[in-house]
């Protein structure tokens, strides 16, 4: 981040669930000329439903990163999925899926990198054995920070990658 704002990095906490909807949302509409449909539309299908349903469940890992001012700048999460009802980026069910995203006027200043890191570190001290995550072709910021972070390509699923980082 440059110098002249001060950054935090935090457990989520409960009233951070609609900013954490939010910011899932905002992942999965990456694309700046993509169409952004109601919010309602999108949690009507139930591949996208199931990353915001019961959040704070079993294992529901979440870190913010606010200004010094607590305004939410961005955040990282990981979530469980099972085989029958898995993620985009599904790899097994004892690997979560993770996710990020940041506020528009955030991006391109490291803050991702950080909080990738302070993720994978929370996945470590839980004994995860690996995170997984998808990235769509186009997205190369994104798939270049995956990448320097640790994470492969393992698999091809239409027109993005899944990336698993292993970390035992």
């Amino acid at each position: 981040m440059n110098g002249q704002q001060s950054i935090t990095l935090r457990d989520a906490r409960p009233d951070d669930h609609e900013f954490l909807r939010e910011m899932s949302l905002e992942a999965m509409l990456w694309r700046e000329d993509a169409a952004r449909p109601a919010v309602d539309e999108l949690l009507a299908i139930p591949e996208v439903a199931r990353y915001f349903s019961e959040w704070g469940r079993q294992g529901d890992t979440a870190v913010i990163a606010a200004s010094g001012s607590g305004e939410r700048l961005g955040a990282a999460w990981f979530r469980f999925f099972s085989a029958a009802e898995p993620g985009y980026g599904f790899v097994a069910e004892e690997i979560p899926e993770l996710g990020i995203a940041l506020s528009k006027r955030s991006r391109g200043q490291g803050l991702g990198r950080m909080l990738m890191q302070a993720l994978i570190e929370r996945a470590r001290r839980m004994g995860l054995r690996g995170l997984s995550l998808s990235v769509e072709d186009g997205n190369s910021r994104a798939a270049r920070l995956y990448t320097g972070l640790g994470f492969t390509r393992v698999q091809r699923v239409g027109t993005a990658w899944t990336m698993l980082l292993e970390l035992t």
